[in-house]
């Protein structure tokens, strides 16, 4: 039996209750509107998701300008520097300084919550907290009191190599990255890159292409994948494709904090 034929005879377990829905927010009206348990389908289906664009061009412009104030950043990572790839990031010192990375992690966190605690029994781990202020709170429990967003920019040649972005002992399972550009118009090349490992098969590439302001749903460490004798685990890696022209921009949205 190969691995189509498996995950068609062997679905994801159907969901329990409905995800809670993100309230009326002023500026961002796309986060009510989103279908989640559409989404959550197509996670288990693909193992990524890909939203309706969430923010607007001149909301994904105000988030790219903050990667010139340096006084909104904890550090600055160059990536050739660590053989991460090349290309640079930077983490948010309080996404509360940034409204608009504050709101959608916050607004975001409960519904990717109700999908984490889908997969718990199937992964035979932990549930979470409904809110982020909870889940922040064990981070700082833990020792893990570094925040996490943060803003993403490459250039001609620039490239993410495949990694995962676990940061400490506690770790909410499911991230979120939202394009800022529009690739074909700010920059060509940079596709994101997935690589799903499944036991006893080859691994899987995935290529997504989010359009400016869509966001791509998708596991931190792994995600359950139905089979006869029970879910698996399938761990994932992600990265990002060698820019060929322009300036590519992206803000990743991690849950829980770094040591």
């Amino acid at each position: 039996m190969n691995q189509s034929t498996a995950d068609t005879l062997f679905p994801a377990a159907a969901p329990v209750g409905q995800a809670p829905p993100v309230p009326p927010t002023g500026g961002l009206p796309a986060l009510s509107a989103l279908d989640w348990g559409q989404l959550y389908a197509r996670l288990n289906e693909e193992g990524v998701a890909l939203t309706p664009p969430l923010l607007t061009r001149a909301q994904c412009q105000e988030i790219i300008d903050t990667f010139d104030e340096p006084a909104l950043f904890r550090s600055t990572v160059v990536m050739q520097r660590h053989q991460f790839g090349r290309g640079t990031y930077r983490y948010y010192a309080d996404p509360a300084a940034v409204p608009l990375v504050q709101t959608l992690r916050e607004r975001l966190y409960p519904p990717l919550a109700w999908m984490a605690d889908q997969w718990a029994p199937q992964l035979d781990e932990r549930t979470f907290p409904h809110s982020l202020d909870e889940l922040l709170a064990e981070c700082a429990a833990n020792g893990q009191h570094r925040s996490t967003p943060l803003i993403l920019q490459y250039g001609p040649g620039d490239y993410a190599c495949l990694h995962q972005d676990v940061y400490g002992d506690i770790v909410f399972p499911l991230q979120i990255a939202i394009m800022l550009n529009q690739p074909g118009e700010d920059f060509t090349g940079g596709e994101n890159v997935f690589v799903e490992q499944r036991p006893r098969f080859q691994s899987r590439a995935m290529v997504v292409r989010p359009r400016l302001g869509q966001g791509m749903i998708f596991p931190v460490r792994h995600r359950p994948v139905r089979g006869r004798n029970g879910f698996r685990r399938h761990p994932m890696r992600h990265g990002t494709n060698a820019v060929e022209t322009g300036r590519r921009t992206t803000l990743g949205l991690i849950f829980h904090n770094a040591r």
